[in-house]
């Protein structure tokens, strides 16, 4: 018990915090991890402040000390407006955003001793979190994920107007926060050099669910999944073409695995599984994978001497029925969500591929981590619009001991350790020769693929959020928090 109270003297006089996320609380994992970490190691009272729409993590859901306050979300503008109302729409948007998000920091929520705001989106979250922590007596950390005039500029390009004031915004005010975190030494260093901003770097870290999946763990997900996978509407594929759903035998059997006897086994000629999480944005050019998708497709045709008009349905019986070949079918499920979503998915629709198929889906908090624990390979197509953040998907793909073959750019090579825990690509044909490479002789006697295993397996072993978050972001918070 005085451990405790040390805490809370150490931490502020009272005893609570506050997680500012001016977007769906559900899809910004990293500010999930700070509302627990806050109330588990911290043991404070935490209050988030966010958009719904996506489910949070039951973890998050279930902890006493954490209340969720949903904001009302701004509505979408629609195309058909005139030129003129989508302008004034811009305009008024920040203007309600900022008095709404006022009310709840002021008036909604209990005065906390400290905000953590995360920005990305800068405008007007930081201005609407510095008066509010000026009104209440509050210290507020800005944890810096990206740049957001770099988001910005990506619709409306580096030289407007828009972007020059966006850019003034969240560089003065985010000088203004009384200390501050960031994701990568990189950014850490454009915040020191450029903007006089001296931050603590965090880096992610996989929680504690974010682990490999157990053969029975696997059969359990993909089980549920089975239907979803193999009878997609209106798809015909490598994976849909043979299969059949039925009521008594959708708990033993799925593309990949089966019960022999009492036991869970893998299937020897079931498709090679790889995931993307995407938020199909700008930032992430999903024509990449579906370049190198069809590259594969092509390349291991022409090296089993098969040409355009042979039967892709006979093909796809005798792979069904057992049949192994030197390269196997690949599996894509791509989830998440965004803009660009449907866009792509038409695009998918559109290919003739005969041992590639894809999957889009959203999946809970709970299960998402059971798909990377159950893949063979993770790929992240992120390249930051600033440059200088890392991708979280593919922290949580090592904490499941996936694999990843990764976008390179800048500052990549923070996080993926190139021949240890993965591959870096630039184009769609060195991807297609990264999938080649790794997948030949799919199962069993794909090496490389299997010493990457390794070193992500041992990436994700080597830190944990929990840790991370005890040595670099308590110091800060108590230090702030003492003012």
């Amino acid at each position: 018990m005085s451990g405790v109270r040390v805490e809370e003297k150490r931490m502020g006089k009272r005893g609570r915090a506050a997680v500012v996320v001016l977007g769906d609380f559900g899809r910004s994992p990293r500010m999930q991890y700070h509302a627990l970490s806050l109330a588990r190691q911290a043991s404070l009272e935490v209050d988030i402040v966010a958009y719904g729409g996506s489910e949070p993590h039951a973890a998050v859901l279930g902890h006493p000390s954490i209340h969720i306050h949903k904001m009302t979300q701004w509505l979408t503008s629609p195309s058909s407006l005139p030129k003129i109302l989508r302008l004034l729409m811009l305009l008024v948007k920040p203007l309600v955003q900022f008095l709404m998000l006022l009310w709840f920091l002021c008036i909604r929520i209990p005065a906390p001793d400290i905000f953590i705001v995360q920005n990305p989106p800068s405008v007007p979250t930081l201005v609407a979190v510095k008066w509010a922590s000026w009104l209440k007596g509050s210290a507020f950390i800005v944890d810096w994920h990206n740049f957001g005039y770099t988001l910005l500029a990506l619709s409306l390009g580096r030289r407007s107007r828009f972007v020059a004031v966006y850019c003034w915004i969240e560089k003065h005010f985010g000088k203004m926060a009384d200390g501050a975190l960031c994701v990568t030494k990189a950014m850490q260093h454009e915040l020191t050099q450029s903007w006089g901003i001296k931050a603590t770097v965090l880096y992610d870290q996989p929680p504690e669910f974010f682990r490999p999946a157990s053969l029975d763990e696997k059969h359990e997900l993909l089980s549920r999944l089975d239907n979803d996978l193999r009878l997609p509407r209106g798809v015909q594929d490598c994976i849909s073409i043979g299969h059949s759903a039925s009521a008594s035998d959708e708990l033993h059997d799925t593309i990949f695995t089966s019960f022999i006897g009492d036991n869970v086994a893998e299937k020897a000629n079931r498709p090679a599984l790889i995931v993307s999480s995407t938020s199909w944005t700008r930032d992430e050019d999903f024509g990449i994978l579906l370049e190198a998708a069809v590259m594969y497709d092509r390349r291991v045709a022409a090296i089993l001497n098969e040409d355009d008009l042979s039967n892709d349905r006979s093909l796809w019986d005798e792979l069904h029925h057992g049949k192994q070949q030197l390269y196997p079918r690949l599996l894509f499920i791509i989830t998440g969500k965004g803009p660009e979503k449907e866009k792509y998915e038409e695009k998918i629709r559109s290919l003739r591929l005969k041992r590639v198929a894809f999957r889009t889906m959203w999946l809970s908090s709970e299960d998402y981590p059971l798909l990377l624990g159950s893949a063979d390979l993770g790929v992240c197509l992120h390249t930051s619009s600033s440059g200088l953040d890392l991708p979280m998907k593919v922290v949580d793909m090592f904490g499941c001991g996936l694999p990843v073959c990764a976008a390179s750019y800048s500052c990549i090579e923070e996080l993926v350790n190139v021949d240890r825990n993965g591959l870096l690509f630039s184009t769609s044909s060195e991807l297609a020769d990264e999938l080649m490479m790794l997948f030949k002789g799919f199962p069993d006697e794909c090496k490389v693929l299997k010493f990457l295993r390794r070193g992500a397996r041992e990436t994700g072993e080597s830190a944990s959020w929990n840790s991370e978050w005890e040595e670099h972001a308590m110091p800060l918070i108590s230090q702030v928090g003492k003012k």
